[in-house]
This record gives structure tokens, C-alpha cells and sequence, in this order.
């Protein structure tokens, strides 16, 4: 009998069904996010030094980053095709798939462990350290690289855990490590007098304890789907299709990391040290409204996908339109939010003058076209939940590298430091664009589809 968990993805109606596993993943994105807002928060307000060691954090965001996108690349990828075998009655091949996946992260994660630290003080130089803020990201980092293992396999363990149909118990593994930072770091920040080590530290005993409950889960009773011996020896055709549907995501977010270095290195030249630390700030902030967007990815992804795989084209038309609106009306509350209140904003994190007076102009621009970016986050979701790769990569590398990129290289040149602010809405608005233009052509295409299966059903019947 098919299992309870995997039937409902096919049969219950969409708004309920994106809200039950949507609302957990947005609470459970929004916590996560916490551990980089909470750790900027109370390192801006190290007394004496927290505008330049928060300028230090935004200087590791490339590598973070870069961790991050490996954890894309297995979690993402692997949860993607579990939801498709589930959708095809193929449970065996989930497994696998789990398995596989499994191994990976632990293997990736060693290697960017190793190589992080040996290279890790002239890269910080590459991305644009000053002596003032040297100090403050190596402390940073060389602490966050020793937990990459728990970090990766906390995340991407976490996208199967939702693709086999329980995005509570996703939500819950999220919120632990979360809840547990925020009480951590000013622990181990004040009290124990570490100062931005401190923050490493709690970030990286939070991510040890999320991996833990994680891999309890899959070992355990709980999960419908098993982490077995004989699922971990590497297969090379499930590596290629993990690492096949990963790929977007993972090139999204390498590209937010070549972002990040390009970025850095204008703002240093037109801004100086606390110009990269007012970006830190305006990344945390963009970071609030974001999450809940690609929570709504988190939750759409395995609906589309099972649906897709069932070849209820309607089914996934619905949930598309849902996931764009909710996205929709985030991106506007948000967009209201930061232009009503830039300096409340910027001031939580740090009250320097000179940061306050940057980071206000530049949160108020950077993010302008901020109600279109919830169209485009989703829509490039779709394509990479249906299994079409090229279609997602093209989008997600889209915004951040084809058009963001040779923008900051160029408008600086032409505007000063507001061209490193102006180069954020004009991506924005071209991706949105374009992205728009790709799903109006695959709408059509799954038209034609839905009506063929219409067809089919009704000769059988």
C-alpha cells in the first residue's frame, strides 16, 4: 500500500497542501536564517570593534556561501529525485538515492574542510581584508570550516526528510539548531569573553546538534525512508543525476559567492571597510524576507515534483500559481518595510554613524525591485523540481552571474559606491524579465501535456 505521507502529495487539495508543507519550511528558513542575522546582530554590538568585526563576517560570506551551495548540490539534488521515485511508486530507488547521498556530503564536506584551511588567509586577502578586518574574519571562519561536516549534513539530510512527505519534522530539526545559536552566542560572546570566536563556536555546536537529530531521524523509526549499509556504496549513475538536478541550486549559490567577492572589492574601493560591513547588514536584512521564499521552494518542490512524476499537470500548475503568489506578497511587505524604515533597520545591527549613513542609502536601493524577486525565486524553482536542469541553471545563474556581475564591474566606474547599490534592482528587474518570458513558453508546453493525459485516460477508460 503506498504510504500515507507520499498518497496526499497527489490527492489533497493544493492550498492545503502547500500551506501544511510550506508554513513549516518558511518558519524552519526563517529560523536558519537566524544563525547568520543573530551572530551580525551581537557582533555589531562587540563594544569598540563591532563595526569592523562585522565588516570582518560580511568578508566570509563568499566562503559560507560556498558551503552552502555543496549542501545544495547533494541535498537538493538527491530530494528532488527522491520526490520524482516516490511520485513513480519506486521506494527502492529513494533509498538509494539517500544513501548515496549521504556518503557525498561526508566526502565533500572533508575536502572543503582541508582545503579551506590551508588557503584560507590568502583567500581572505583575495576577497578584500583590510588589517582592520583580517583579524576579525580568520577568527571567524577557521572555526565555521571545522564544522563544513555537520553544516552540510544537517542541511542536506534535511531536504529528504521533507521530500519524503514530513516538513514538520524538517521544521523542527531547523528550529533546534537555531533556537540553540540565538542562546549560545551571547554566551559564549560575552559571558565568556571570545568575542566573534564565540559566535563561531555556538554556530558550529548548533549545526552539531541539528546533524545528530537529523541522522536519528533516518536511522531511527520515525522516517518512512531508511539510510541502509548497503545504499552507501556510490553508484556513478545516481551521483550524475543528484549532481545533474543540483547543479542550479549549487550554481546559484557559488554565484552568490562570486557575487559577494566582486561586490566586496567595490565596496572597499568606494565605500571602505564599513561599506562592506553595511552590505553584511543589507544581506541579513534581505535574508528575512528571502527565507520565507525559498521555504515556499522547499515546500512546492516535493509537490511539484511527486505530481509532475504522477503526470497530474494540473496539479502542478496550481501549485506554481500558489507559490508565486504567497511569494509575491512577501516580497511587497518586505519592500514596504525596508523603505519606510531603513534606519531602524540598519541601526539594530550597529549604531556606527558612518555605517548608519551608508547602509540606509544603500538598503533603500539595493533592494528596490525587491516585489519582483519572489517571481522569479519560484518560478526557477519549478523548473529545477520537474527535473529540468539547463532550464534552472540558466535562471538561477542568470541574475547573479550574467547580469549582476559585469553590473557592479561596470556602474562603480560610472557612480561611485550608489553603482554598487543601483547594480541590485537592475539584475533584479532583467532576471524577472526573462524568467518570465522561459515559464510562459513552458506553461504552454505543459498544456499540451495535461490535455495528451487527458486524452490517454479517456481512450483507457
Amino acid at each position: 500500500m503506498e504510504n500515507d505521507r507520499q498518497k496526499r502529495l497527489g490527492t489533497e487539495p493544493i492550498g492545503d497542501l502547500l500551506a501544511k508543507f510550506s508554513i513549516p519550511a518558511i518558519v524552519g528558513m526563517m529560523v536558519n536564517a537566524l544563525y547568520n542575522i543573530v551572530d551580525r546582530i551581537y557582533i555589531g554590538n562587540i563594544k569598540d570593534v563591532g563595526g569592523y568585526a562585522i565588516s570582518g563576517v560580511g568578508l566570509t560570506l563568499p566562503i559560507t556561501t560556498i558551503i552552502m551551495a555543496f549542501g545544495m548540490l547533494v541535498g537538493i539534488g538527491a530530494g528532488t529525485k527522491t520526490s520524482i521515485k516516490l511520485g513513480q511508486k519506486k521506494k527502492n530507488d529513494a533509498e538509494k538515492i539517500i544513501g548515496n547521498a549521504f556518503v557525498l556530503n561526508i566526502l565533500i564536506s572533508i575536502v572543503i574542510t582541508v582545503l579551506g584551511l590551508i588557503f584560507v588567509g590568502p583567500l581572505l586577502k583575495v576577497l578584500g581584508s583590510s588589517p582592520d578586518t583580517f583579524g576579525y574574519a580568520k577568527e571567524y571562519i577557521d572555526i565555521i570550516l571545522v564544522g563544513t561536516i555537520f553544516n552540510s549534513l544537517a542541511f542536506s539530510m534535511n531536504s529528504l526528510i521533507r521530500a519524503e512527505g514530513n516538513p514538520k519534522m524538517a521544521m523542527i530539526t531547523m528550529l533546534i539548531g537555531a533556537v540553540l545559536n540565538t542562546i549560545l552566542d551571547p554566551l559564549f560572546i560575552f559571558t565568556f569573553d571570545m568575542g566573534i570566536r564565540g559566535a563561531a563556536v555556538a554556530t558550529v555546536i548548533s549545526q552539531i546538534v541539528s546533524a545528530a537529530w537529523v541522522l536519528s531521524y533516518f536511522f531511527g523509526n520515525k522516517s518512512t525512508l531508511k539510510i541502509k549499509r548497503e545504499n552507501m556504496k556510490l553508484d556513478i549513475e545516481i551521483i550524475k543525476t543528484i549532481f545533474a538536478i543540483g547543479i542550479a541550486p549549487f550554481s546559484m549559490q557559488f554565484a552568490a559567492s562570486l557575487v559577494s567577492i566582486t561586490a566586496n572589492r567595490a565596496l572597499a574601493s568606494n565605500g571602505g571597510d564599513l561599506a562592506i560591513g553595511a552590505m553584511a547588514v543589507i544581506n541579513s536584512v534581505g535574508l528575512i524576507f528571502l527565507m520565507p521564499m525559498f521555504g515556499l521552494n522547499q515546500g512546492s518542490q516535493p509537490i511539484i515534483g511527486f505530481n509532475y512524476g504522477a503526470r497530474q499537470y494540473k496539479r502542478v500548475k496550481d501549485t506554481l500559481k500558489y507559490a508565486v503568489t504567497v511569494a509575491t506578497i512577501i516580497a511587497i511587505t518586505g519592500f514596504i518595510v525596508i523603505q519606510l524604515f531603513p534606519e531602524a533597520i540598519i541601526g539594530f545591527f550597529n549604531k556606527d554613524p558612518e555605517l548608519l549613513q551608508i547602509g540606509v542609502k544603500g538598503i533603500r536601493i539595493y533592494l528596490l525591485m525587491l516585489p519582483v524577486i519572489g517571481f522569479q525565486i519560484v518560478s526557477s524553482n519549478y523548473f529545477q523540481a520537474v527535473g529540468k536542469p539547463k532550464h534552472a541553471m540558466f535562471l538561477s545563474m542568470l541574475r547573479q552571474v550574467i547580469l549582476l556581475i559585469p553590473l557592479l564591474l561596470i556602474l562603480p566606474n560610472l557612480w561611485g559606491l550608489t553603482g554598487v547599490w543601483m547594480a541590485g534592482p537592475i539584475a533584479d528587474g532583467l532576471a524577472s524579465l526573462i524568467t518570465a518570458i522561459l515559464l510562459f513558453r513552458e506553461m504552454k508546453g505543459l498544456n499540451v501535456a495535461h490535455n495528451d493525459s487527458l486524452e490517454e485516460s479517456a481512450n483507457l477508460a
